[in-house]
């Protein structure tokens, strides 16, 4: 098959490669749509440890089934692939498996390629209705949804995502802050609003992506010094994941409020709660 190979820092190559061999519970995929997430340009920029030449990128995918019994299903993928027998798999915390694997990290390559292997039970159907080119977003925007029904949980509010739910008239107006205005923030921010929080501001430093963000996307975006921190804001999600976001997280988050992390520009900053003691933790 022909895929995109990164072969070093800013390198790519288009290769002919080995068509992968679907092993059981999993399926041959044919390639339709691709994302490019910020942690593939890392990759590219020789920033990711964890991806190292050479290997084939990409884990926002949408395609079609080929062979066995979902053949000519139209999917998207969920890239996590854990063993689902572990304590964390079997509580339904599968972002915890100690033997996760993503693709597009060793030793599962990614989908830049033509062809992807993918465990049956990481599909989602695609309605015929929407273009693989959409489907290929639902992973991005996932962590965005994901990430405002956390936080509105941790605020005490409804849960907006399940079935036949209804923002209740007398629940408090929250103020939403949005770090970051590329897929994964403008992400978060759709998902706030679509889950009864109006009141919106993303921050975005870049003047091309702010205007964007603001004439098409209808997003109230703004420079970081234009945040006002008065009051603070009921909701932070940092959606870049830099020490300084993290510290202006903190700044602008009013007393009580939540803060989501779901940014990943750099581990400087974070905590490894890992290689914490108890006593350092508590």
């Amino acid at each position: 098959m022909k895929a995109l190979v990164y072969t070093g820092k800013e390198s790519l190559e288009i290769q002919d490669c080995p068509k992968p061999e679907p092993r059981d519970g999993e399926v041959l995929i044919r390639v339709d749509s691709v994302g490019i997430c910020g942690s593939d340009m890392h990759a590219y920029l020789g920033h990711d440890e964890r991806r190292p030449a050479p290997l084939i990128l990409g884990h926002e995918a949408a395609g079609v089934v080929v062979g066995g019994a979902s053949d000519g299903r139209r999917v998207t993928v969920n890239p996590l692939v854990t063993c689902g027998t572990c304590r964390a798999c079997q509580a339904g915390q599968d972002n915890l498996c100690p033997d996760r694997q993503i693709i597009s990290m060793p030793p599962r390559e990614g989908a830049f390629a033509q062809w992807l292997i993918m465990p049956e039970g990481n599909l989602v159907s695609v309605p015929d209705d929407i273009s693989f080119e959409r489907a290929a977003l639902a992973e991005p925007i996932a962590c965005g949804w994901h990430a405002v029904r956390l936080g509105r949980k941790a605020l005490g509010l409804a849960d907006m995502t399940a079935a036949g739910a209804k923002l209740r008239s007398d629940e408090p107006k929250q103020r939403a802050l949005v770090m970051g205005g590329g897929a994964i923030g403008l992400g978060a921010a759709l998902s706030c609003q679509a889950q009864g929080i109006a009141d919106v501001t993303l921050v975005e430093p870049n003047d091309l992506r702010r205007s964007f963000l603001q004439e098409t996307c209808g997003q109230k975006a703004v420079t970081p010094d234009a945040v006002s921190a008065e009051g603070g804001y009921d909701l932070v999600i940092d959606g870049v994941g830099y020490a300084a976001t993290r510290a202006q997280a903190s700044a602008l988050v009013r007393p009580g409020g939540v803060i989501m992390h779901i940014g990943l520009g750099s581990a400087e900053g974070g905590l490894d709660i890992r290689r914490m003691t108890l006593q350092e933790i508590t």
